[in-house]
């Protein structure tokens, strides 16, 4: 039975932790935490059901001799670290995405792969949902030809989206800005599509709603520094939800890591509408486009080949009410595995859709005229377009979180879609943010050749 120990108590580390204790726990068992907060770690210990071993970060290295397994889930600017001491001390890693932020973090943990014996899961869990599963399988079959060039929107909403301008991923040397920690997803999703690798980026964006200019501009008057506002629906107020209080207030004065930044105060230094274009080995192309105040949540992607072209359309919260925005949170808080909301909360916001991030969701419906589901469609040339049936599993992303959840604890067996990623995968799609990241500040396209070689990118 493999020893676990787990990087970061926030609340990614749920999915991870629950499942170790539930449907995998003849194959391992939880050891210890690891956090820089006493009060986080005493909440998983609840969770837990038991009391495990607590260290601080300066004590990872007894953290490591007591491990088989590391799972990071801390803030994406630590995982470099976490994770390049555990494989040089043969230990095995799991870790949350995107494996790191920069090109000094990519070339740490590659060398770390490369000279050691350890092996590294990145958690890619958008591979697995049902309805990109279906896209993969399109492309390798052949069904729309060579691929020649993608479309790719993300919209994120007034909930989803401003969360990312109030917690630690406002500060870009933290979370590498959106274009890393969020668009990690979707440019893996895009390389693993086409089973290629980006070649040069091109970015333009900035920071054109949230913060205090955008907040001045629009008239919106003076902001606090952080929440609540009563009646303001993009304040957080931690102490009305048990969890958000739990595991974030209670401990703030530890670590000092405040959870309910407003979303239109000083500090913030990410973008909030960015806008790619991403050229590939194999002479592919794609634009993307990631916006973070949307009053809807989803995504569009067409592709076209040389023989036809897929559409897939998800509309994953069509819409959010101003009076649930904050109980939305609590609730994806509430329930971290899945992101749907109960109890209360969901009764207040209406049920599906209802969580932080509603991706994590099953199907459900919406309302006026935009509903909520996906739909994926296939149109070769001189022929009508069909509709391709998506299939929903139990759970998080369609059933996708368990199929994820199964190959991180057993091991992938026979998948011909290759969907368990590994350094390379991780590097490949941090190497996109951080190239567009360059690209912004220097308003010239970026060559990924420029940044590498980076040890174990061929592995």
């Amino acid at each position: 039975m493999r020893r676990y120990a787990f990087v970061g108590t926030g609340s990614r580390a749920r999915m991870y932790l629950d499942a170790l204790l539930g449907p995998y726990a003849d194959l391992g068992r939880p050891v210890a935490f690891c956090d820089t907060n006493e009060v986080r770690m005493a909440y998983y210990d609840r969770v837990a059901g038991a009391p495990l071993p607590h260290y601080a970060p300066d004590d990872y290295g007894r953290v490591l001799k007591e491990s088989d397994v590391v799972v990071v889930t801390s803030p994406d600017s630590t995982h470099a670290g976490y994770v390049s001491r555990a494989l040089r001390a043969g230990v095995d890693v799991v870790v949350e995405k995107p494996m790191t932020t920069d090109l000094e973090g990519l070339r740490q943990i590659g060398s770390a792969l490369v000279e050691g014996t350890a092996e590294l899961t990145v958690t890619f869990n958008y591979r697995y949902s049902p309805r990109n599963s279906l896209i993969r399988q399109l492309i390798v079959d052949g069904e729309i030809g060579d691929v020649t060039s993608v479309t790719f929107e993300w919209c994120l909403d007034t909930v989803h989206g401003a969360d990312y301008f109030r917690r630690w991923h406002r500060d870009k040397s933290v979370s590498g800005g959106l274009l890393v920690h969020k668009a990690t997803h979707h440019f893996d999703l895009v390389n693993w599509w086409l089973d290629d690798r980006p070649e040069v980026v091109f970015a333009r964006g900035g920071l054109r709603f949230y913060g205090p200019a955008n907040a001045a501009r629009r008239g919106l008057g003076p902001r606090p520094d952080r929440g609540p506002v009563a009646g303001d629906p993009f304040t957080l107020d931690l102490a009305s939800d048990e969890k958000l209080h739990e595991l974030y207030r209670a401990g703030e004065h530890l670590d000092g890591y405040i959870r309910d930044r407003d979303v239109f105060s000083d500090g913030i230094t990410i973008e909030d509408n960015l806008n790619v274009v991403v050229g590939f080995r194999g002479g592919a192309s794609m634009s993307y486009s990631l916006h973070a105040h949307c009053p809807w949540e989803g995504y569009r992607v067409a592709i076209n080949g040389t023989a036809g072209r897929i559409e897939l359309d998800v509309v994953e919260r069509p819409h959010v009410s101003p009076t649930g925005a904050s109980a939305t949170i609590g609730a994806a808080t509430a329930n971290p595995d899945s992101g749907t909301a109960r109890g209360p909360a969901a009764r207040r916001e209406g049920g599906p859709g209802s969580g932080l991030d509603p991706s994590a969701e099953p199907e459900g419906s919406g309302s006026g005229h935009r509903t909520r589901g996906s739909r994926l469609l296939l149109q070769r040339h001189w022929e009508p377009a069909v509709e391709i049936p998506i299939p929903e599993g139990a759970g998080g992303h369609g059933g996708g979180d368990a199929m994820l959840l199964r190959d991180v604890f057993r091991g992938p067996s026979g998948d011909p879609l290759r969907r368990q990623a590994g350094f390379a995968d991780g590097a490949a799609s941090v190497l996109v943010g951080v190239a567009g990241n360059e690209s912004l500040r220097t308003g010239r396209a970026v060559r990924l050749d420029e940044l590498e070689p980076i040890p174990g990118m061929s592995a």
